[in-house]
């Protein structure tokens, strides 16, 4: 486990919440503490647009506690029957990631006992609302965490995973077994970076000029990630079909390879290419003449099929996966670096991504 922000934050909120609740002399200070667990957030953002639904969940589970409260009491029953009723509402008004909270604001004014029952929960609404907006202040003076050069490293080190198995796999030396593993591994990954990306986009400009850069900057990580996916399927299809792949006569299984090998050489230089690290001249091999076009490809292909409609023990069916796959990455390639020569023509001088590779 990583000692990240977010538990830094959470502790801190929490420390707050107590001090600030215990200042004010506020009764049972320990559902400031509670709430403030309820109320920290990953990012600026997703806490300045949460804090207003954090505090109407308060005040909801509040209404709802008060009101059965003094109407029918405050058994266990009545507790657990006002929380569904809490849930449901919170529900049609769309506010289902704050119910927690609201719940613990229900479960802190019925558990009150005495004939002061309406100040002291005016007083553990308070305390609850303490523990909001401290987290709240918490997330705004924190050091916001730089979810660009996560998202980039994330993205840099799985592709670099997918590569290894990729030229590992078209020349058949892939333990199945490892091979399966890694690839859920790898799925496991790009979730996480599906993850990274949102709250990357969550992230807003000051100013016009940087939200128009960070639009295009959205782009591009879009399609960084799209392309580790169609690179991931390109895995999938070595390893379903490599029986077939070996069949393969000798110079159309090596034009497959050194495809490949070329195009995976290309996407690394494309992830230096976009943090400034390489040449701008150094891709410039990519479209010379002795690198096959997709259409003579094509043609080797339709070739291929025609030499092996005879074979029945060979499968053209699959080789067009494997081809079609092969080719699709090769495109999303091609359209990464179109839109990171875009980015740098505009907005060179803004790349900040620091990231050790």
């Amino acid at each position: 486990m990583k000692l990240g922000a977010r538990v830094f934050k959470t502790g801190i909120a929490i420390a707050l919440a107590l001090y600030i609740a215990d200042l004010l002399a506020l009764p049972v200070p320990i559902f400031a503490g509670i709430a403030a667990i309820f109320a920290v957030q990953p990012s600026i953002y997703r806490s300045y647009m949460t804090v207003f639904e954090q505090i109407q969940s308060n005040l909801i589970g509040a209404a709802f506690a008060v009101t059965f409260a003094m109407l029918f009491g405050n058994s266990f029953f009545m507790v657990g029957l006002t929380t569904i009723i809490a849930i449901s509402v919170m529900l049609k008004l769309k506010l289902q990631k704050t119910i927690p909270l609201a719940l613990v604001t229900i479960i802190a004014v019925m558990e009150i006992q005495g004939d002061d029952f309406l100040i002291a929960a005016m007083f553990r609404i308070a305390t609850i609302g303490v523990g909001v907006l401290s987290a709240f202040a918490v997330n705004l003076v924190f050091i916001p965490p730089k979810y660009e050069t996560r998202l980039f490293t994330k993205i840099s080190t799985t592709q670099d995973e997918i590569i290894r198995w990729i030229r590992i796999g078209i020349r058949h030396a892939a333990d199945h077994q490892s091979l399966k593993q890694a690839v859920t591994s790898i799925e496991e990954q790009l979730v996480k970076i599906d993850q990274l990306f949102l709250l990357f986009k969550e992230e807003r400009g000051y100013t016009k000029k940087a939200k128009y850069a960070k639009g295009r900057k959205l782009v591009i990580y879009r399609e960084l990630i799209t392309t580790s996916y169609k690179s991931l399927y390109v895995i999938r299809r070595l390893s379903a079909y490599e029986h077939d792949i070996m069949q393969l006569p000798d110079h159309f299984h090596m034009m497959i390879q050194e495809r490949l090998d070329t195009l995976l050489t290309y996407h690394e230089h494309l992830h230096l290419k976009f943090i400034g690290r390489l040449k701008p001249d150094q891709l410039e091999w990519i479209n010379d003449d002795h690198f096959i076009k997709r259409h003579e490809v094509m043609e080797i292909f339709m070739t291929q099929i025609y030499e092996t409609k005879r074979d029945e023990d060979f499968s053209t069916y699959h080789l067009l996966h494997l081809l079609s796959a092969i080719l699709t990455y090769e495109e999303h390639l091609e359209h990464l670096d179109t839109l990171i020569s875009s980015y740098q023509t505009y907005h060179g001088d803004e790349i900040d991504v620091k990231v050790e590779l």
